[in-house]
């Protein structure tokens, strides 16, 4: 599978307006390979994380997202984006079947394992298990990364910080554990 023209042609004048505008403070893009297989895995704070995480690597990074992305609207868009539409209303088989085999193709996953944008007072909501199923079927890294901060205009005031890779392990809750440790142990850090 190629990677998506339109991702290509968007993605150059998208992240320079966004970096103009919010100023992000990116720690840590050195954990993510160049080359290979990998998955990005990490809170979900505001729409603009999209942006966000896809500023810090020149790779095209293939989402998990909503299916009613590629129903809307803006569907014809989100398709030629290289987003793997997820049903979030039931398990979907179909979705990480399809992320599975973006990996096996030496691609680079984004998602955001607490399911949607987390507008709870908790530091960050349960991680749900797709990033480490795929992790563990598929024999790839995850890259954890924490966003930190508010989106505000033309002030450095959101962070993101990228970790060294970690390998998933056979029991799936240990790792989708210590995932969520890495994530949250850095936003209460930051929040200090």
């Amino acid at each position: 599978m190629k990677e998506p023209i339109f991702y290509k042609i968007l993605k150059g004048p998208l992240t320079l307006c966004f970096k103009a505008i919010y100023k992000p403070t990116t720690i840590g893009k050195e954990n993510i390979p160049e080359s290979g297989r990998i998955i990005l895995a990490g809170n979900h704070t505001n729409y603009f994380d999209c942006l966000l995480v896809a500023a810090a690597t020149k790779r095209c990074v293939h989402y998990l997202a909503k299916d009613e992305l590629v129903k809307g609207p803006l569907g014809f868009v989100f398709k030629r984006l290289g987003i793997i539409p997820v049903n979030r209303r039931t398990k979907d088989p179909a979705a990480i079947k399809a992320a599975n085999q973006t990996l096996l193709e030496e691609k680079l996953i984004g998602i955001f394992p607490e399911g949607t944008i987390n507008r709870t007072d908790d530091v960050i909501m349960p991680f749900k298990f797709g990033a480490v199923k795929m992790a563990w079927e598929t024999n790839t890294k995850i890259v954890p990364f924490a966003i930190t901060g508010k989106y505000k205009p033309f002030k450095k005031s959101v962070k993101i910080t990228f970790f060294e890779p970690i390998e998933a392990e056979e029991n799936l809750e240990n790792t989708n554990a210590k995932l969520m440790k890495i994530v949250s142990d850095k936003i209460v850090e930051e929040r200090k």
